[in-house]
């Protein structure tokens, strides 16, 4: 991976963005590879920059229909934690926030970790008692958790209203103060230079039409660029899981949902911590840039449109100042929405499919920004072994048939199942 002094940074930041150096090659697909990655997402990049880096793999291709950060891994809230009750995602998402805290050495890509600590609201003392169960339980797997009262939380944040009448009266939180927030956009340069440098083949605007099994153990897959050839294929497209799992005559527990988020204009610096609310699903943040940042519930209609609508922003917005009175003197600046399968209960899928070859990894409904970094190690594993890693084993599609499915509804709302 090529290094720049601090002399060559500056020249380069004098003249603009003229002759700066490709991130990654600008490649066309080639007939055959050894794991075609249909996916360019956090997801994708991740999983085919861990099959090289920690199996070898590199005859390796990311086939991806748009460019390289158009989907959800540039259209999240960049909240990065592992706070979670049951203990196969809890292991899972702690061992991910693990690879975030060194994950900007390691891909030599400043990614802005800002391990400023979540802090989830109470909103009565039945709330801040499941918290007290939950904080339990992360610290008896060894994830840092702190239950606070009103007025740590008082202290702590300044902004909020704490008063005796306010509209969401404030019991405590549950704090966690490792958890924080990655630049989502540096997530998706810093693994594609990285898998880049180890010869993986990123090859954008390259759509996936068909996936066809053969004699052999190859793989076809058409795509808008012509056909190529794969001896295993993984598939991780966050939002089109569905869509893909067709092409190999699976029909998935999952809805695509759409998530709203949106910022305000930049302001000083005025909010340290990310603050979410139990009781309404809002989770608020600050920006580097200085945005105030705030998302809510799932627009609970299905939808691919990637489109969000007025009444949930108005929602949004008016809860956020319910709990923050003052930011209703900032004006909305943009809002987006990105699209998230959601599951039956609340968890992943990584597994196998019918198709020999074809590997699956969806359905992550609120958590898969911050499940990239171990979503890719495993799901790495997972393919170059032809067996499911202990960290994801519960994460398979017979749950949902012998019952043993992993509830995890507390980590927002759900969509309702007809």
């Amino acid at each position: 991976m090529q290094k720049y002094s601090a002399a060559s940074i500056f020249k380069h930041a004098l003249k603009g963005n003229r002759e700066w150096p490709r991130a990654w090659r600008d490649v066309g697909p080639r007939k055959a590879y050894d794991v075609l990655v249909i996916g360019g997402g956090g997801h994708g990049l991740a999983t085919a920059y861990y099959l090289a880096k920690n199996h070898g793999i590199t005859d390796v291709a990311i086939l991806e229909k748009g460019w390289i950060g158009m989907g959800n891994v540039g259209r999240n809230t960049t909240i990065v934690r592992s706070d979670y009750l049951l203990e196969p995602n809890g292991q899972f998402y702690e061992f991910s926030l693990k690879l975030w805290e060194s994950l900007s050495q390691e891909l030599n890509f400043n990614l802005m970790v800002s391990q400023r600590g979540t802090i989830y609201l109470a909103h009565s003392e039945d709330q801040l008692n499941d918290f007290a169960r939950l904080g339990n339980a992360m610290r008896v797997r060894g994830v840092d958790a702190e239950l606070w009262s009103h007025k740590d939380v008082r202290k702590a944040v300044p902004l909020l209203d704490c008063s005796n009448d306010a509209r969401f009266p404030i019991y405590g939180a549950l704090v966690q103060p490792r958890a924080g927030v990655v630049r989502h956009d540096a997530v998706a340069w810093g693994y594609a230079r990285a898998a880049d440098a180890l010869g993986v083949d990123i090859v954008q605007n390259c759509e996936v039409t068909a996936i066809k099994t053969t004699k052999g153990r190859e793989i076809r897959v058409e795509t808008s660029r012509g056909p190529v050839v794969g001896k295993k294929v993984a598939i991780a497209v966050a939002g089109h899981t569905s869509h893909l799992a067709a092409m190999v005559g699976m029909k998935l527990p999952i809805e695509s949902h759409l998530l709203q988020a949106m910022v305000t204009e930049s302001v000083k610096p005025m909010l340290d911590q990310v603050v979410m609310a139990a009781g309404t699903h809002v989770y608020v943040s600050q920006t580097n840039k200085g945005e105030i940042l705030m998302g809510g519930d799932l627009d609970f209609y299905p939808s691919y449109s990637a489109k969000g609508n007025l009444p949930r922003i108005e929602d949004v917005a008016a809860l956020t100042i319910a709990l923050f009175p003052a930011f209703s003197h900032l004006r909305l600046l943009r809002s987006w929405a990105g699209i998230v399968d959601m599951t039956m209960d609340g968890s992943p899928i990584i597994d196998f499919t019918p198709a020999k070859g074809v590997f699956l990894n969806g359905g992550w409904c609120y958590g898969g920004f911050k499940a990239i970094p171990a979503s890719g190690w495993a799901f790495a594993e997972m393919i170059a072994t032809d067996t499911r890693p202990t960290l994801i084993e519960a994460f398979n599609l017979e749950r949902f048939r012998n019952g043993e499915t992993l509830s995890e509804f507390g980590t927002g709302p759900m969509p309702q199942w007809q």
